[in-house]
């Protein structure tokens, strides 16, 4: 086990994995609607996957400001690379901070081992989006459990290793008294390299596809969840601390630092392409330089917004009472909304500013699949669903 890295080493390593494997495989992974295979190779191999993990679990302990610095990398590269990048975190953010048990440190060190892919299944039929409700539940028998999910969405089911799957506590308890379960696909590697059978099971059977506009690579189908496994894998605090806790600022900082990074790519494309312009008549200023100007404002701003908010969630994580109260609640979720907003505007003025060479697929300023991932962020979650939980949380909420 060697010393933990720091944020420069860390953020160093995405930036590379992001110029020199992630961008290079965006378009194909992109137009094949497939898993970024090649960047979570590369990902792995930097060890990438435990940064927040604990050092005395193997892992580097990485704030959520290093991870945030991470994804915005990331996404420079490749939106898809960066998303899943940013959901595995998430996941692991839930493990670090509320799996306060022998077995989950035993599954830390086993992630920080094997590098393995998390994914999460949050959303379910019947339910209509609202992850705060669930229909299927945990059926206990003694030191085991077993559990069935139809899940509209699991991101990269297919790739991911292990899923933390919500549910409800009991076949009897309310649809909002629910638990996180962890499921594993795959077998832990022991240290001679031969596979270590869990006492579980999970099977995935696939009920949607994922023909979307754009996030095309994080294969997000739908599954029919089926698993099994010891008690031991369920995660000791309820899920509504977790989600007001963890889940929800971790979400939320670290899709809007992916959101980010595909601004910043937009951007970057578009002053390349006005100093090109530029180039061509010395002594000229290009017709698109006075609206570079103004969005590169509004880039600054965006990236202000999330750096503050990260910071903010830093300072009180250990408030539980805080990070519980409705006015956290509605500062994450403002976030997300602004965030989601501006980056549709952003990339849409860096498309003005570069115009048919954008507009193209076949071209060096092609900008249709930053355009196509940023309309993906007002509706994951939509917007409209979050604005009317802030309508509610506001009635209850102290002013600022």
């Amino acid at each position: 086990m060697g010393e933990p890295r720091k944020r420069d080493e860390l953020v160093g390593l995405a930036k590379e994995v992001a110029s020199t494997v992630a961008k290079a495989h965006a378009a194909e992974v992109d137009r094949d609607a497939r898993f970024p295979k090649e960047s979570f190779d590369a990902i792995r191999r930097a060890r990438l996957l435990s940064c927040l993990i604990p050092a005395e679990h193997g892992g580097d302990g990485s704030t959520i400001g290093d991870v945030a610095a991470m994804c915005t990398a990331l996404g420079q590269g490749c939106a898809s690379t960066g998303m899943i990048f940013a959901m595995h975190q998430i996941q692991i953010a839930c493990v670090v901070r509320h799996g306060k048990t022998p077995r989950f440190a035993e599954y830390m060190r086993e992630l920080a081992r094997d590098q393995r892919l998390v994914a999460s299944a949050t959303t379910e039929e019947g339910i209509g989006g609202d992850v705060r409700n669930s229909s299927c539940a945990v059926d206990r028998n003694g030191d085991t459990f077993r559990l069935e999910k139809r899940a509209p969405v699991i991101s990269y089911g297919d790739d991911a290793d292990d899923i933390l799957v919500t549910a409800r506590r009991a076949p009897d308890a309310a649809s909002s008294d629910q638990v996180i379960v962890l499921t594993r696909k795959s077998p832990a590697i022991v240290s001679d390299g031969a596979p270590r059978l869990e006492p579980g099971d999970v099977t995935l059977e696939r009920t949607h596809g994922w023909d979307t506009l754009g996030m095309r690579g994080t294969a997000s189908l739908g599954y029919h969840l089926r698993a099994s496994g010891p008690v031991s894998d369920i995660l000791p605090e309820p899920y509504a601390d977790i989600s007001a806790q963890t889940m929800l600022p971790f979400a939320h900082i670290l899709w809007t630092s992916l959101w980010l990074g595909i601004a910043t790519d937009a951007v970057n494309q578009a002053r390349a392409y006005i100093r090109a312009e530029a180039r061509k008549k010395p002594g000229t200023v290009p017709p698109g330089a006075f609206r570079l100007a103004e969005v590169v404002s509004d880039l600054h701003r965006m990236r202000g917004s999330v750096l503050t908010a990260a910071r903010e969630y830093e300072e009180i994580m250990d408030d539980r009472d805080a990070l519980s109260g409705p006015s956290f609640a509605v500062r994450m979720n403002d976030l997300k909304v602004a965030s989601s907003r501006d980056l549709v505007s952003i990339v849409s003025q860096a498309l003005s500013i570069v115009g048919i060479a954008g507009y193209k697929s076949d071209t060096k300023w092609s900008l249709g699949r930053h355009l196509r991932d940023a309309h993906g962020a007002p509706l994951m979650v939509a917007n409209d669903r979050i604005l009317g939980h802030n309508a509610s949380l506001l009635l209850v909420a102290k002013d600022d």
